[in-house]
């Protein structure tokens, strides 16, 4: 704080400068807005809008001129984008008019109204044209303020537009009587001469902006027959929406036939699963009666009737046959098995009887004989 020293001088503060304010730190840097392709010039830019940047240096009008040039490419197909190459434009050449009416054209393109109705006087101001008086009041529509885009329509300046521009007004003005629910005021600011004479995409623009009135006035008849005199591809362009193109193949798919066949393939696949499983089921079934029927035919030592009775099995004749082979080769073995051991008990009961009648029979051949021999030998004596 300054004051006065002991030698009456006053002291203060102040540097070797003389300046007690603070040292302002270093700005930060300047943004440089989005990228810009390499092949975009200055030269690209109209004749009408390069003379604007002369009052820049070489380099800086060479780079706003070249972000000017990105808003009008981006504008229809990347408002958003565009808008950022316009603030960066504004931010290096915002005291040249024609970057101030891309910044306001970028923020109409984007809903910014208030932003755009601000750059849009601004530009007014600067050079005094009124141009873009239309925009102006759509903005106030925008803003929801009906009455003063009904009231700019009205100014001295629009009397003064060409005939294209006070037709786009009349449009403008035009919706501002819907939005006030001005439905047959709508319909005759749309009767004006210029409004009557236009031609190609504005006169279309002037038949949808009327058949709109008139549909809001009941007049749905006359709204139906103000389109008619225009194609479906007119009516897009003119509305900015895609028009539908009549080589594009439409291809319809019937669901229902769709499902019908995943039903039918399903029931497909749970046939075959089930035969597939009485399949398994009849097999193993006949095996274990191949085994049982074996079992009693070599109990019974008779031909084996597990063969008969494998034929007789319901099932699958492939999958029998097979089966019933092996149960036939099967039952086989087990009857010979039995004749051999059926053989042997028949051999072992037939000896037994045998050697018991020789016994039997030896005694009394022996007393015969030796009866023979007494016979002879008293024969003899005598």
């Amino acid at each position: 704080m300054g004051g006065r020293a002991q030698d009456g001088r006053r002291s203060d503060d102040r540097g070797a400068s003389g300046d007690r304010r603070p040292t302002r730190p270093p700005q930060d840097q300047r943004v440089s807005g989005p990228e810009i392709p390499e092949d975009v010039v200055f030269g690209d830019l109209d004749r009408a809008a390069r003379a604007p940047l002369r009052t820049l240096s070489k380099e800086n009008a060479n780079q706003v001129g070249r972000h000017l040039v990105m808003v009008g490419r981006l504008l229809d197909v990347d408002p958003e984008l565009a808008y950022e190459h316009a603030q960066a434009a504004v931010r290096s050449g915002g005291r040249v008019d024609v970057v101030r009416e891309a910044a306001g054209l970028a923020a109409y393109r984007t809903g910014r109204y208030a932003e755009a109705l601000r750059e849009l006087r601004t530009v007014r101001r600067l050079n005094g044209s009124s141009e873009h008086l239309a925009i102006m009041a759509d903005c106030e529509r925008g803003l929801e303020r009906p009455e003063r885009a009904i009231a700019l329509a009205q100014s001295p300046e629009a009397q003064t537009l060409p005939a294209e521009t006070r037709v786009e007004l009349a449009i403008v003005v035009s919706g501002a009587r819907l939005d006030l629910g001005e439905a047959e005021a709508a319909v005759a600011a749309l009767g004006t001469p210029e409004a009557r004479a236009a031609s190609g995409v504005l006169a279309v623009r002037v038949a949808v902006a009327k058949a709109a009135a008139l549909e809001a006035a009941g007049r749905g008849s006359d709204a139906e027959a103000e389109l008619a005199r225009f194609t479906a591809e007119q009516l897009a362009e003119a509305t900015g929406e895609d028009a539908p193109d009549e080589e594009d193949e439409v291809v319809v798919f019937d669901l229902a036939e769709d499902e019908d066949e995943l039903a039918v393939d399903e029931d497909a696949r749970e046939g075959t699963a089930r035969v597939g499983a009485e399949h398994d089921v009849n097999e193993h079934d006949v095996n274990e009666r191949d085994v049982v029927d074996a079992r009693d035919a070599g109990a019974a030592g008779a031909d084996g009737p597990g063969v008969d009775a494998v034929d007789d099995l319901p099932g699958d004749e492939d999958a029998v046959e097979p089966v019933a082979a092996a149960a036939t080769e099967d039952a086989g073995r087990h009857e010979v098995a039995q004749d051999e051991v059926a053989t042997d008990e028949v051999v072992s009961g037939e000896v037994a009887p045998d050697e018991a009648d020789e016994a039997a029979t030896s005694p009394a051949d022996e007393a015969s004989g030796d009866s023979t021999d007494l016979e002879d030998g008293g024969e003899t004596q005598a």
